[in-house]
């Protein structure tokens, strides 16, 4: 008995030096960005996004219920887990007039590697999706569904999600992240190079604060109305859903609009309320 004991606590160290950080973020998503996380093998997740109206400047304050009497703009989504690592989702949203409009989603993420706590330092995500807008198009050059093509609805994004988390509180990610809009207003760029960023602070099993902020790196912002997109937001979790509440300056939920095509500025009140609701299920 004593030889078997002594044994146990030799071999424990071993198996604790290649034990997997779980969770790093609490959802598949934090605020605006991508979190590292996919969904287990043949679970079910359902998204509701919603984000109301400008709450101050001349689109908001009190007349327009500081946001409230409008609908920036609302996402559906469903996600998949085709196994543990490789998640794929679909989704529709209304979009916003500083972007395309009646948009369609796909994308896929897969987990190339999960932090170790006392091995590798990192969980690695790669993330693509692309973006299709059915909206009737346009005959003026200067709007965004001046669509002279089919293949001018496309857009893509391509991201790599490196994240760690800190003990028990606290989880930290960088998004490096590439843009493709097959068709921009004239004097804008189709193909954009972003830096993301994300955290998230617990202050329980079940509640925390969520940031994340994105930053373009374009040649050119005619009349500097292209801005970074910052949201701030505050998790709740129960059995198997997750409620989360945040204000962003962003309208807009794909990252090929919302990276690209954010325009109000927070120092102007530009900024709204927005929720999501997401559920999962054991398919």
């Amino acid at each position: 008995m004593k030889n078997n004991v002594l044994l146990l606590l030799f071999i424990l160290p071993f198996f604790s030096i290649n034990q997997t950080i779980t969770e790093t973020f609490s959802s598949s998503k934090i605020i605006n960005a991508q979190s590292v996380e996919t969904l287990k093998k043949r679970h079910f997740e359902y998204h509701i996004e919603h984000r109301f109206g400008d709450a101050g400047g001349k689109a908001g304050g009190v007349d327009n219920g500081f946001g409230f009497d409008n609908a920036a703009d609302i996402r559906f989504a469903v996600l998949y887990g085709l196994s543990d690592k490789l998640l794929v989702g679909f989704g529709r949203s209304k979009g916003s007039f500083s972007a395309y409009k009646s948009v369609l989603d796909g994308s896929l993420k897969y987990k190339i590697f999960e932090q170790k706590t006392k091995g590798f330092p990192f969980s690695i995500s790669f993330y693509a999706s692309s973006t299709y807008s059915y909206v009737g198009k346009s005959s003026n050059i200067n709007d965004f569904h001046y669509f002279t093509k089919s293949i001018h609805r496309l857009a893509y994004c391509s991201q790599l999600i490196i994240a760690k988390k800190f003990g028990s509180w606290l989880s930290f990610a960088l998004q490096p992240t590439l843009i493709h809009r097959n068709y921009v207003r004239p004097g804008d760029e189709n193909t954009l190079f972003a830096l993301g960023s994300g955290l998230n602070i617990k202050f329980s099993k079940s509640m925390g604060l969520l940031i994340d902020y994105f930053h373009a790196f374009r040649k050119t912002n005619p009349g500097n109305v292209y801005q970074d997109a910052l949201a701030v937001g505050f998790e709740y979790l129960t059995n198997g859903h997750r409620f989360s509440v945040s204000f962003s300056n962003s309208s807009l939920f794909n990252e090929t609009q919302f990276i690209p095509a954010t325009i109000e500025r927070w120092d102007l009140g530009q900024y709204r309320l927005g929720f999501t609701i997401s559920r999962t299920f054991k398919f």
